[in-house]
């Protein structure tokens, strides 16, 4: 018989998978923000603590859920958030000097 075979995703595929996607969200969030930044969006600004309120919240939200299904490990989760909360540090280092002189 010709044809191809598929293959069911084995939990470690799907753990892997999900892990991937939550990250790659993480990274757009970063790259959001550092976009509002660099068009001189002061980290004081409502519009950007209104996007990142919600793009946090969003986050963590699809990171609750993928725990909650057993994608991966409630800690996995926390250190996604962990890493972003530090490179959106850095990114607010650095747009913070040059707004004080502005």
């Amino acid at each position: 018989m010709g044809g191809f075979a598929l293959t069911t995703p084995t939990k470690a595929d799907l753990n892997l998978k999900a892990l991937q996607l939550l990250q790659e969200d993480a990274e757009k969030i970063a790259q959001l923000i550092a976009v509002q930044l660099d068009n001189l969006t002061l980290p004081k600004c409502p519009l950007y603590e209104e996007v990142l309120d919600t793009q946090m919240f969003g986050l963590s939200r699809e990171i609750d859920f993928a725990v909650r299904a057993g994608l991966i490990q409630r800690e996995q989760g926390q250190q996604i958030i962990h890493d972003l909360e530090r490179k959106l540090a850095d990114l607010y280092t650095k747009i913070l000097p040059a707004s004080v002189g502005e």
